[in-house]
């Protein structure tokens, strides 16, 4: 973990520049084998001191954890397996948002996943943890990754909408050093913990018992 929340672009290798080339499909095979994943995410389901519980785990290392089709699929069908076993749900994200690749198709997951999540939440009542690493940004910030019962950020973490260049360079206007970080979005109420990453299993699990024990 980083100690102050990285807002500016790290400079391109010349690997990368070289990926950024690739045909989409040729660049999704790149990232497969150098990652291991088929995917920005994975999904499953596991037990956390015991308790039963749903997961997703978005990884930053595949295409920026972005959010294409098959992310956002993979993520709703786990909210959907979730709600039909009454699994409490966790989601993990690291992501710099949309996949810009996929154009509208990517855009479209943040209204699935969120319609999804109504369903588990609003109808079926279930207990949804949403977890936010560094950085999380763009469309996972204006969808799920805000919409948990318990919003968690690990400290010092970057996390935006729009990344502080684009908003200079759209806006023409300074965005204060450190606005876009845990601390502030604790500050402003839009966090309700901040927790370190080795200490994420008991507080989570204690929330559930927690919960279990209401209902």
């Amino acid at each position: 973990m980083e100690d102050e929340p990285s807002t500016e672009d790290k400079p391109s290798t010349e690997e990368e520049e070289e990926e950024d080339d690739l045909p989409y499909i040729d660049r999704l095979d790149s990232y497969q084998e150098k990652t291991g994943l088929l995917e920005a995410v994975q999904t499953g389901t596991g037990q956390i001191n015991g308790i039963p519980v749903a997961i997703g785990i978005m990884d930053f290392e595949f295409i920026g954890g972005s959010m294409g089709s098959v992310v956002g699929e993979k993520i709703t069908r786990l909210i959907e397996y979730a709600t039909d076993h009454f699994l409490p749900l966790i989601i993990v994200c690291a992501s710099g948002g949309a996949r810009m690749q996929e154009g509208s198709l990517s855009l479209m997951q943040m209204g699935k996943i969120s319609a999804a999540l109504y369903n588990y939440q609003i109808i079926e009542k279930l207990f949804y943890v949403g977890i936010l690493t560094s950085p999380t940004t763009g469309g996972i910030t204006a969808s799920f990754g805000m919409l948990g019962d318990i919003i968690i950020a690990e400290p010092k973490a970057l996390l935006a909408f729009a990344g502080k260049r684009v908003i200079e360079e759209t806006l023409k206007t300074e965005v204060p050093e450190g606005s876009q970080s845990t601390e502030v979005f604790f500050e402003k109420g839009l966090l309700d913990a901040i927790v370190s990453r080795d200490s994420l299993k008991d507080f989570v699990s204690e929330l559930f018992e927690f919960h279990f024990c209401q209902n």
